[in-house]
């Protein structure tokens, strides 16, 4: 059984929801948050939903990797799921919001094929993943902090 590789994190923002999807919906928003996303934009025309197109590239232990992703789930507010259509290794990126006491659970998880280490190589990725949930537990901590500096 091959299992693909899953990096979760959660952080509570003390933002409504409406304020964090607003701003974790533009794509061009993602590189000053998230620490492994160089670039990103939206290729598609329109505001953001199932079929929208985002182009980026992310840098995970010093490698580059260039993707196309297509988003398959849309719920404003609620939830947003994109998978890759354009890349060295087939993913998933997700991001769910839930209000709670003091704010709003945001959460981002990455599934991917086998896997991350699929730009190192398959046995690296324990590593790889163990190294990128802790860059996304720093970027989900980065984001809390830039969503709430002036509240």
């Amino acid at each position: 059984m091959i299992t693909m590789p899953v990096v979760e994190q959660s952080v509570v923002i003390a933002r409504p929801a409406s304020e964090v999807w607003s701003f974790v919906t533009v794509a061009e928003n993602w590189p000053s948050w998230e620490a492994s996303t160089v670039e990103c934009e939206q290729l598609t025309d329109g505001e953001l939903g199932v079929g929208t197109r985002w182009r980026g590239v992310t840098r995970i232990l010093g490698r580059r990797l260039d993707w196309v992703t297509e988003f398959v789930e849309y719920e404003p507010l609620k939830v947003a799921a994109s998978r890759s259509v354009e890349s060295k290794i087939a993913f998933t990126a997700t991001t769910r919001l839930e209000e709670v006491d003091g704010g709003t659970l945001f959460t981002y998880r990455t599934d991917s094929e086998s896997g991350l280490g699929g730009i190192f190589g398959k046995l690296a990725d324990p590593i790889v993943a163990k190294a990128y949930s802790r860059t996304v537990r720093a970027s989900l901590d980065n984001l809390a902090d830039l969503l709430t500096i002036d509240s």
